[in-house]
């Protein structure tokens, strides 16, 4: 359990009912300080007493929102974690460390990295995180260093408000996001063109690609106890240095497939068009004239531009 987290266990009270006692408290003790000729100076020790006390009871009084959380230290040892929703007081001596479990967005900025063919591509992360294990967040990194800007006032405050924590665990999550993103952009390609061997890639790997990346962030932030809501990749496209070579290269395999298709469509409609005029018996056509039918009919069916054609007003052998 040393290295767990676990709920806190020590005594804790209403923090109204404590209020009310400690304004009852401090008006005893401002009675006793003005009945000197009532009390004498029993009257005067036991004033002082109920101030000492007032302010003992004063520092014990705390309170939680919704997905908030408080790591109760007592003198440098770990007394558990307090998740109660409410206005509670417990032992003054406690260091009440506070945290948040709220889900949190990071936009990571596209960086430059390389596929795994070595093109190097612009490739940027969304995430949704939020604190799973307050143990680890707060004892197994240094997020005071982390949040720490160098100046005083700053060193003084980030070790007590809840924002600096935050901010030193968005910080460690920024670094682990980049190095997470790198590690998986360099296991895929980033198109078809240099496809992986079971055909995923980085544009059209969608959900699996996303999926790799939640878990290989997961591995990385379960030592800070920070979990994964979702993760996935907001923008990918190739560095600008190679961007316009790649979009010719795009550009060509378009045009390619579409001859493919062109041709195709073409020698399918001559060789209707010769069944059709064999089985209709409307022209007789030899071997020669055949092969100079199909060559006239694929130029103009393929062709970029539109056919003029010849009228021939002579006999057909001429």
């Amino acid at each position: 359990m040393g290295d767990k987290e676990f709920d806190f266990k020590g005594f804790k009270a209403n923090g109204f009912l404590m209020l009310f006692f400690n304004l009852f408290l401090i008006a005893i003790s401002v009675v006793l300080f003005f009945s000197y000729d009532s009390w004498g100076a029993i009257g005067i020790v036991f004033g002082i007493v109920g101030v000492i006390l007032f302010l003992f009871v004063l520092g014990g009084f705390m309170q939680l929102e919704p997905n908030q959380a408080r790591a109760m230290v007592f003198f440098g040892k770990y007394k558990g974690t307090f998740k109660e929703t409410g206005f509670f007081w417990v032992n003054p001596f406690l260091d009440k460390k506070k945290l948040s479990l709220r889900a949190r967005n990071l936009d990571m900025p596209p960086i430059k990295v390389n596929d795994k063919t070595g093109n190097p591509v612009m490739i940027g992360l969304v995430l949704v995180w939020k604190l799973k294990d307050t143990y680890k967040a707060m004892f197994e990194i240094d997020s005071q260093t982390m949040a720490d800007t160098g100046t005083p006032a700053n060193s003084v405050n980030v070790g007590q408000s809840v924002a600096g924590r935050m901010t030193a665990f968005e910080n460690f999550v920024k670094i682990q996001s980049d190095a997470a993103l790198r590690q998986v952009a360099g296991q895929y390609a980033y198109d078809d063109n240099e496809s992986d061997s079971d055909g995923l890639t980085l544009r059209s790997g969608g959900a699996e690609i996303n999926n790799r990346l939640e878990q290989e962030l997961n591995e990385r932030l379960a030592m800070a106890g920070i979990e994964i809501v979702e993760a996935r990749i907001n923008y990918l496209a190739y560095a600008p240095e190679i961007a316009a070579v790649m979009l010719r290269r795009q550009q060509a395999s378009a045009i390619i497939a579409a001859r493919e298709k062109i041709v195709e469509g073409a020698v399918s409609m001559v060789k209707m068009a010769l069944h059709k005029l064999s089985e209709e018996k409307i022209v007789e056509l030899d071997q020669d004239k055949k092969a100079a039918m199909v060559s006239n009919l694929l130029v103009v069916l393929c062709a970029d531009e539109a056919a003029r054609p010849v009228v021939n007003t002579g006999a057909l052998n001429q």
